[in-house]
């Protein structure tokens, strides 16, 4: 055994915990309020309906858009522009009886009448309300899953304190990441979906990380107060942690600024994620485990007994 040695390059995170539990409460209760009030804008994929997206030569006027579309029958349109104001998304709920070839005719002869020409059809998607449903629940499911399986083996790998502590950190990381959306009110589709159950992954890992240099230290050194270990810890991988970041973070703005409106919400997702996910294997877990009062004394292996050592010598 080692005893802790002290350097100035040791990072005090911990100093800063009380201001690190307010800022993620008021954003866990912020989400939950969003999540509860507005709710999340659930995709195509999940909803069933048909998508138009259609294409101006001028910036549309969108209030006009949905005039036209009301006077056609179609009051339940959400209209919205589609990465430019020249470009226009037009979300409808399913209509019995009706193909998506006719209805985007319909729609792109209404709107070529109020716009005077000039309207151009982009693409029609049509997904029916049954496969929306299984969708839903195999998208639920799937996270249900993910999240059971990570519960189970943090669980076996850790001592109670520090399973607690990643697993408060991924519950942080998903309902913040969930809250964005809702506030913000962006689709939520399965590329989203698969971009939330990146960020548990990465999340999760970064935790692992920290966690097992958390055990390691407090076995290694002799001397020193939980918080000065977790401190070097931290310190200890944050070059890590930084690097692995930072090479994500170059990867996921090429795919947010060019990677076109079909992956902007999972290339949002990821980015948000990485972000909140760096944050809470630092503040959320390793803090949550210090307020458990985890010690040297609960990471220590336990100690085998030699056969025959306890027995008195023989006469």
């Amino acid at each position: 055994m080692r005893q802790l040695i002290k350097t100035d390059k040791t990072i005090p995170f911990m100093k800063f915990r009380g201001i690190s539990w307010i800022f993620s409460g008021l954003l866990i209760i912020a989400s939950i309020v969003s999540l509860s009030v507005n709710q999340l804008n659930w995709g195509l994929d999940f909803t069933g309906g048909t998508v138009i997206e259609v294409g101006y030569q001028q910036p549309a006027d969108l209030a006009a858009v949905r005039s036209t579309l009301d006077a056609q029958g179609f009051g339940d349109a959400v209209v919205q522009n589609f990465g430019t104001q020249e470009d226009v998304l037009i979300r409808l709920e399913p209509r019995e009886g009706v193909k998506a070839e006719d209805l985007g005719n319909q729609i792109l002869q209404a709107l070529n009448q109020q716009a005077d020409g000039g309207v151009e059809m982009r693409r029609i998607e049509f997904v029916g309300p049954q496969v929306g449903d299984e969708l839903t629940e195999q998208g639920g499911l799937a996270m249900l899953v993910a999240l059971i399986c990570i519960l189970i083996y943090i669980a076996i790998r850790f001592e109670y304190r520090l399973a607690l502590g990643a697993v408060g950190a991924l519950a942080h990381d998903v309902i913040i990441t969930l809250g964005l959306f809702s506030f913000l009110g962006l689709e939520f589709d399965l590329t989203v979906l698969a971009a939330l159950l990146a960020v548990i992954g990465y999340s999760i890992n970064d935790t692992v990380v920290v966690c097992d240099r958390i055990r390691e230290n407090f076995r290694k050194f002799r001397k020193g107060s939980s918080e000065e270990i977790i401190n070097g810890a931290i310190t200890d991988t944050m070059s890590r942690t930084v690097i692995t970041s930072l090479t994500t973070v170059l990867v996921l703005f090429a795919l947010f600024f060019l990677g076109g409106q079909l992956i902007h919400g999972f290339a949002t997702a990821l980015l948000f994620g990485v972000f909140i996910g760096t944050y809470s294997s630092i503040y959320v877990a390793s803090s949550l485990a210090f307020k458990l009062g985890i010690s040297r004394e609960d990471l220590m292996p336990p100690e085998v007994e030699k056969e025959g050592e306890d027995l008195e010598p023989m006469l």
